[in-house]
């Protein structure tokens, strides 16, 4: 699920600076990877029951490794949407500067969606998908359909087991801005009432298949035996798993 950052949840500003440069890459599709700075206390919080805060950091820098991964597969312009918002040289430390990168600009995560939404649009592209970064083996056939069902649909998104969602696109001449206003974030009803907001606007609306988030000891059980019986048994994740025997 794409989360908050923190508990607040405010109206977006129209005061905030979208900066325009930069864009991912010449085209009409664009996918915009949303990730925070890897730090103890700031991702995979409920993991923190089970794990230690330094195993919690490397399980999310593998999450990211293996989305990169099939992000480059997909061979489709994608830019790293960066959180906080001055974090761009330690993510290029971490990552490189061979990627694109654009910070998430507001004060919440709706505003930030909805700002990086804007400024792509603003750049040229014509299609955009925001993805979040708690899905490690989300599969990139989902991804390939958001855009191919964006050539008929209005928007596009794709629901999370528990009650968020992973992706959510739209068409620049489609785009609407308020879904990402006064939702629930973090919370268990935020796809049904972002796609609430859609249908009471006259969308049509795209349903990708529910996928999985990763957020409790749980859910690593899980993944680790999915991930064994397919091509993710290779991921950085899963070796990072295994090696350390994070889960017994």
């Amino acid at each position: 699920m794409i989360k908050e950052s923190s508990k607040s949840v405010s109206k977006t500003s129209p005061q905030t600076r979208i900066d325009t440069s930069s864009p991912c890459s010449s085209g009409d599709r664009c996918i915009l990877f949303f990730v925070k700075y890897p730090e103890r206390g700031t991702v995979k919080n409920r993991l923190a029951v089970d794990l230690t805060g330094v195993d919690i950091v490397e399980l999310y820098r593998n999450f990211v490794l293996d989305l990169i991964t099939m992000l480059e597969e997909l061979r489709i312009p994608f830019q790293i949407c960066y959180f906080p918002d001055d974090a761009e040289q330690r993510f290029i430390a971490w990552l490189g500067n061979h990627y694109r990168y654009m910070p998430q600009q507001g004060k919440n995560l709706g505003e930030r969606m909805q700002n990086s939404f804007v400024r792509s649009f603003l750049q040229g592209f014509r299609q955009v998908i925001i993805m979040g970064s708690d899905s490690p083996d989300l599969p990139r056939t989902f991804i390939e359909e958001a855009f191919s069902t964006l050539k008929t649909m209005d928007s596009v998104i794709g629901p999370a087991f528990d009650g968020g969602y992973y992706l959510i696109g739209f068409k620049k001449k489609t785009f609407l801005p308020w879904v990402f206003e006064g939702i629930p974030w973090s919370s268990s009803s935020v796809f049904q009432e972002s796609l609430r907001v859609l249908q009471a606007a006259g969308q049509k609306t795209f349903l990708l298949p529910r996928w999985h988030d990763i957020d409790t000891i749980r859910d690593l059980k899980n993944l680790i035996q999915r991930g064994r019986q397919s091509p993710f048994s290779n991921s950085h994740t899963m070796s990072f798993l295994l090696r350390h025997s994070i889960v017994g």
